[in-house]
């Protein structure tokens, strides 16, 4: 498939890579977080779902914005929030919510969406700066 039939393709947000494995790594922090005591509801459990949704949203809205300087601000934003879970996790794994196997696991699929999450922000900015 060349360039040109890949980029027919990607019509919706949905469509693109980073998002789709993004939101393979909420679904896996939700039903990871499930299994957290109660009293952190509010606390690390919120705030690890607010961070994994932030992933992919930021990916949407920087998909639905019209210059790649402001796609790439957002991308941008969505690469913090997969650190600041990559973060998160650590310390689930060291007050122990978290068992090294689940960690590796979450660990893949967060370091797969920031590698494709990398890819689109270099692709992005190659697009602003073209080479004459």
């Amino acid at each position: 498939m060349d360039f040109e039939q890949r980029k027919t393709k990607i019509k919706s947000f949905t469509d693109l890579k980073v998002w789709q494995e993004g939101h393979k790594l909420i679904i896996m922090i939700y039903k990871l977080t499930k299994k957290f005591p109660k009293d952190e509801l509010y606390s690390l459990t919120n705030q690890m779902r607010r961070a994994a949704i932030s992933i992919t949203s930021n990916i949407a809205e920087g998909f639905g914005r019209q210059g790649y300087k402001e796609k790439i601000q957002f991308y941008y934003i969505s690469q913090g929030s997969l650190i600041e879970l990559k973060n998160q996790l650590l310390i689930a794994k060291d007050i122990g919510y978290l068992k090294q196997t689940d960690l590796q696991q979450i660990a893949e699929q967060a370091n797969c969406t920031h590698k494709l999450l990398q890819g689109l922000i270099s692709k992005s900015k190659s697009f602003l700066n073209p080479k004459s």
